[in-house]
């Protein structure tokens, strides 16, 4: 039997990051140490875990965004049409020249699970290998790329936060072979005026590896250069790249987290 690495990231990321909708107005401090009388976490049913050959099933409470049945939650970030993209075989792939595509719905604070496939055999080098990228909330971009013994610049590989982390470790399959990310997202938090309160934060498993631990983002990412925050809404749609190359998607699916509660003073 080969490991799963989705294994390792699923349960991470579901203990760690996941703060309970029942739980969410709790403070640390509103209860005695171990009371009986505080509210239990509900109950979520795990997911199971893909291989290779099939994808896995995801949580009870997962909101499911790509089955590899078809594009009904999607749209084209261009005009808001019907997404352009080619569905077969249970894998979404990018079409050329058609353009991004995002969720329908909006999401603020996520788990995201999405598993990705460089093509193969691999053509070009550096940025032209695979090339896509998953955006929480359309802003903030997780890359995706063909990183297998292809080099580029360190925060445009994959698994970076595009131009400004790269990946703690390179944690790439080959092309060809697919590939996990993890990733649980805060979004960021704006007072009235407009201003930052908290920065958006990611932390992001590859194929069960640690490879982004709670990095803070500097605002939006973007190509040669750095763009601060502006201010938008607690929930905006997730979307995909389309960066020219055919790359594959599979099992994306989402849980929505409530905001963990800080200590009372």
């Amino acid at each position: 039997m080969t490991s799963n690495p989705s294994r390792t990231c699923l349960a991470l990321a579901t203990i760690v990051l996941a703060w309970p909708a029942g739980a969410a107005s709790q403070s640390p401090t509103d209860w005695a140490i171990h009371d009986l009388e505080r509210p239990q976490p509900p109950l979520v049913t795990a997911g199971t875990f893909g291989t290779q050959d099939a994808p896995g099933k995801p949580p009870s409470d997962a909101i499911v965004l790509f089955d590899g049945t078809d594009l009904s939650v999607w749209k084209s970030s261009k005009d808001g049409g019907a997404a352009g993209w080619k569905v077969e075989n249970g894998y979404m792939e990018i079409v050329k020249g058609t353009g991004s595509i995002e969720t329908k719905q909006a999401f603020g604070d996520i788990q995201l699970h999405v598993e990705f496939r460089t093509p193969t055999p691999p053509e070009g080098e550096s940025q032209e290998r695979g090339n896509s990228g998953v955006f929480p909330m359309g802003r903030y971009e997780v890359q995706i790329l063909d990183s297998y013994e292809n080099k580029t610049y360190p925060d445009g590989q994959a698994a970076a936060l595009y131009g400004q982390y790269p990946p703690l470790v390179n944690a790439s399959r080959p092309p060809g072979v697919w590939q996990v990310y993890d990733i649980a997202f805060q979004a960021p938090r704006f007072d009235a005026d407009g201003q930052v309160v908290s920065p958006a934060r990611a932390t992001v498993f590859h194929n069960g590896v640690l490879v982004q631990h709670a990095s803070e983002l500097t605002g939006p990412t973007a190509h040669k250069k750095r763009p601060p925050y502006e201010a938008h809404g607690e929930k905006l749609p997730i979307s995909l790249q389309d960066h020219s190359n055919p790359t594959r998607f599979r099992n994306i699916w989402v849980r929505e987290l409530q905001p963990r509660p800080s200590p009372s003073k």
